[in-house]
């Protein structure tokens, strides 16, 4: 007979607790997700959510990392992969069509949509630096294409990198706004039509 096994609280799930908590702050974003909010999502009392993420910010900064390698990474695997960066461009415009519009999860992108409204400076200026390095990623690959003869030398990355990553955040918000996927592909095809040639 095994015995001090009745009533016993099954171990804490950290992963499960991180795709909760991923959903919540994707819903409603940074600042309008309370403490009172995670704790009912993760089924956990308040001290127990301090005990095992330290605080709010520590617990969003680990389901930015999460949301990342899950849902965002598509478009530095397409850079890397993709011969061109008109290429790549045309393929992460149509897996964002596809990710921002799966009824498995929140509209969008959680990384822009939970900065709306944070008036958290910390926060702000991470999720800042994460969209700026995306920024950063395709500029450089639209300037090796430059260099390789592929895009026009005077091709400005700079913006054509800009104006990539502003199709992206537009697309983020018409998803969350309703549009479909198909009207999301409608918008990435008519981009990549803008790209030089």
């Amino acid at each position: 007979m095994v015995t001090g096994q009745r009533g016993r609280p099954r171990s804490f799930d950290r992963d499960a607790a991180l795709d909760k908590a991923m959903l919540a702050f994707w819903e409603n974003g940074y600042e309008t997700t309370s403490i009172s909010d995670l704790t009912a999502s993760l089924g956990i009392s308040a001290p127990s959510l301090y005990a095992a993420f330290g605080d709010k910010r520590k617990l969003f900064g680990e389901v930015v990392a999460v949301y990342g390698g899950r849902y965002a990474d598509f478009a530095a695997v397409a850079l890397a992969e993709e011969p061109t960066a008109r290429a790549a461009m045309e393929r992460i415009l149509r897996e964002a069509a596809e990710v921002y519009t799966d009824p498995a999860h929140p509209p969008g992108c959680m990384v822009i949509s939970a900065a709306v409204n944070t008036t958290s400076e910390e926060v702000a200026e991470a999720l800042r630096q994460r969209r700026a390095a995306s920024v950063a990623l395709f500029e450089s690959r639209i300037r090796a294409d430059v260099a390789a003869g592929v895009l026009p030398a005077h091709t400005d990355a700079g913006a054509l990198a800009r104006y990539a990553m502003s199709v992206l955040q537009g697309m983020s918000q018409q998803s969350r706004d309703g549009a479909t996927r198909e009207e999301l592909e409608a918008v990435a095809e008519l981009a990549v039509r803008a790209w030089p040639q």
